[in-house]
């Protein structure tokens, strides 16, 4: 099995843990893993993302553009930035919750993600936009959208990982005190999958 995945968002998302996440999940199963993070200017809000190949052929941690099979992103914008690395075909599963750019802010910008999530839905194939700010109402916490994101991946069978794999890597790696939270988002993660499929 072999999986090329690009993790994004913004700082403060929780998009390292997420490919933390993945990669000890995978090693777990004794699948080996390359992953490189470029954090830039993390603290700042700025663009966060991580390319993870899992697989044995995986030579060089690096995914070449148009060859990543799924693009987790956190946020709309940066879903679009990091668009070009998706192969034909690909899955993009992404928060529909925009986090404004600093530079957009101090510019004014009424940047909302709307045309954004536009452009994905023109642009790549297979598209889906989970609604992770009535997520985190409902759970009481918005910090749990990277295990949204990854639970709905680990549901649609294409990440090459279940959220049992998923459950197992946040105990090992996720102080105790946010287990219970955590594995709330993987449970509910699984029900948004199952409404995409009855839509």
């Amino acid at each position: 099995m072999s999986r090329n995945i690009i993790v994004c968002g913004v700082g403060g998302q929780g998009t390292i843990l997420a490919s933390k996440l993945i990669s000890a999940a995978a090693m777990a199963k004794g699948i080996a893993v390359k992953s490189a993070e470029t954090i830039g200017m993390a603290q700042r809000g700025g663009s966060v993302f991580s390319h993870i190949r899992m697989g044995d052929e995986a030579e060089c941690p690096m995914i070449a553009a148009g060859t990543a099979d799924i693009l987790l992103a956190f946020e709309p914008g940066e879903a679009v930035r990091m668009l070009p690395y998706l192969k034909k075909g690909g899955l993009v599963i992404v928060s529909e919750r925009p986090v404004m750019p600093v530079t957009a802010a101090l510019a004014g910008s009424d940047y909302n993600g709307g045309e954004m999530l536009e452009y994905l839905q023109r642009k790549a194939g297979r598209v889906i936009v989970a609604d992770t700010e009535k997520a985190c109402r409902e759970l009481g916490s918005s910090r749990i959208v990277n295990l949204l994101l990854l639970g709905i991946a680990a549901a649609s069978g294409e990440l090459g990982l279940t959220a049992e794999d998923i459950r197992q890597a946040v105990q090992s790696k996720v102080p105790p005190k946010f287990h219970e939270l955590n594995f709330r988002a993987l449970d509910y993660a699984a029900g948004l999958w199952q409404q995409e499929c009855l839509q």
